[in-house]
């Protein structure tokens, strides 16, 4: 028998590209192709890149640098690009660096297969087509092996809000939902392979509306009170939403589904209303924080997460205090926080720019704001009882590692407990990232 072939893929940014190595290590599968954690012994690399972070092409370009080395060992080997960098730049990659043989954009990865046999007859292969089939359709048979018991699955891609410094609209395309019917298929099928917890995935995920059984668009709501009959099936997340797609059904299922867990991410960005203006987001910083007076009436204990961008261009001291403002009003279990970057063809990338090192400075406040509100809520959770789906082993003997309904990290100390089990325990620690706690 002829032995597999390897293939090493290399993850960079968002859930989504998480979802999307699954699937193209699927894809490949059928190909001969057994994924390996070692780049040195594979027959095919794999990037799955990731545009939203500051110089993302060039630090591609550096990476595949340091892959020439393995190509000049073993001709044979194949260097692919996929992923949002691999949308944007195309055959530059190609002509930039030579070594690379394929390069596939985040909607054409279920043509993976004919790519590589293109690859096979000594042919390069270059496909960032937005094409018309589905490719969650194309791909939607998935092999019966066990899975840990969280998993991914993404139901939403795309975004219509043209965000001024964001890339997505022009990576990943307009805005598409999966048929429930289709999503329901895969989350039973992730079930049977034990996933207990599913996190749901769009780049504008409470924007979805794909096709009902019978006809009928559903809202995500819709779609959250169908996965909930799931058997087997514990906990239900999504993520990442946008303040003016977060709708009545949507804020009630909060407060009704069991299953849905009490855990927000939404994004606003910024607190001042020019820059949210200029950054064309379409709400206010008042219209954000009625919203999550209305989300926490419905669900007084939901954790509260978002994201920031500092040094938006523009933006002056007292656009900033405004941001800071925001986040001590509402108090965020989370918050991510990023010094804003040009990206080449959005608006925002031809406007005045701030000075890098304001923005630095601006960065470390509000991240030692956030910090502390982040440990501030941790250190309320001791003494309190949660649940814990267990993840895997950690690091000292006895002890396990899992997340609590509020997606906190977990250590649970001197248990017998399984990976898969739900189970309650009494926080007695709250550490700076994560929780200690006790079986009960």
């Amino acid at each position: 028998m002829t032995a597999p072939k390897k293939l090493f893929i290399r993850t960079y940014g968002c859930q989504m590209n998480v979802y999307d190595s699954e699937r193209m290590a699927e894809s490949l599968g059928g190909q001969g192709y057994v994924e390996t954690q070692r780049a040195e012994e594979a027959d095919m690399i794999l990037l799955n890149t990731c545009h939203i972070r500051e110089k993302a092409a060039e630090k591609v370009y550096s990476e595949l640098g340091r892959l020439k080395p393995l190509k000049a060992a073993n001709p044979d080997l194949k260097i692919g690009v996929a992923g949002c960098v691999a949308q944007a730049e195309g055959e530059e990659i190609m002509r930039r660096q030579p070594a690379v043989d394929l390069v596939v954009g985040p909607q054409s990865y279920h043509r993976l297969p004919e790519m590589e046999q293109s690859l096979r007859e000594g042919k390069k292969a270059l496909n960032t087509d937005f094409p018309q089939e589905d490719k969650f359709e194309v791909l939607k048979s998935r092999p019966k092996a066990r899975r840990a018991p969280s998993a991914f699955l993404t139901v939403q891609e795309g975004c219509d809000k043209f965000c001024a410094f964001c890339v997505v609209p022009y990576t990943r395309g307009a805005e598409v939902s999966r048929p429930v019917s289709r999503i329901l298929e895969e989350a039973r099928n992730l079930t049977e392979r034990g996933v207990r917890e599913i996190t749901l995935l769009g780049q504008n995920v409470n924007a979805y509306h794909g096709d009902g059984s019978d006809g009928v668009e559903q809202t995500l709501a819709g779609l959250i009170w169908r996965l909930n009959g799931i058997d087997g099936l514990e906990r239900i997340r999504y993520t990442t939403s946008h303040p003016n797609d977060m709708h009545d059904d949507l804020i009630a299922a909060h407060a009704e589904c069991d299953k849905l867990m009490p855990y927000l991410h939404l994004p606003v960005q910024s607190g001042s209303d020019r820059i949210l203006k200029r950054m064309n987001r379409s709400h206010t910083a008042e219209s954000y924080l009625r919203l999550i007076e209305k989300i926490r009436a419905a669900r007084p204990d939901i954790l509260m997460s978002g994201d920031f961008i500092v040094g938006f261009p523009e933006e002056t001291e007292t656009d900033f205090q405004a941001t800071l403002d925001l986040i001590s009003e509402v108090n965020y279990g989370y918050a991510y926080s990023f010094k804003y970057s040009s990206r080449p063809g959005t608006p925002a990338a031809e406007r005045a720019q701030v000075d890098p090192a304001e923005a630095d400075d601006r960065l470390q406040r509000i991240q030692a704001l956030i910090t502390k509100q982040q440990q501030e809520i941790q250190a309320d959770m001791v003494g309190r009882d949660l649940n814990v789906l267990v993840e895997k082993p950690g690091r000292e003997a006895g002890q396990m590692v899992g997340k609590s309904e509020y997606l906190h990290a977990v250590h649970i100390e001197n248990s017998d407990a399984a990976v898969g089990d739900m189970v309650r325990v009494r926080i007695v620690e709250a550490k700076r990232n994560s929780l200690s706690a006790v079986s009960r």
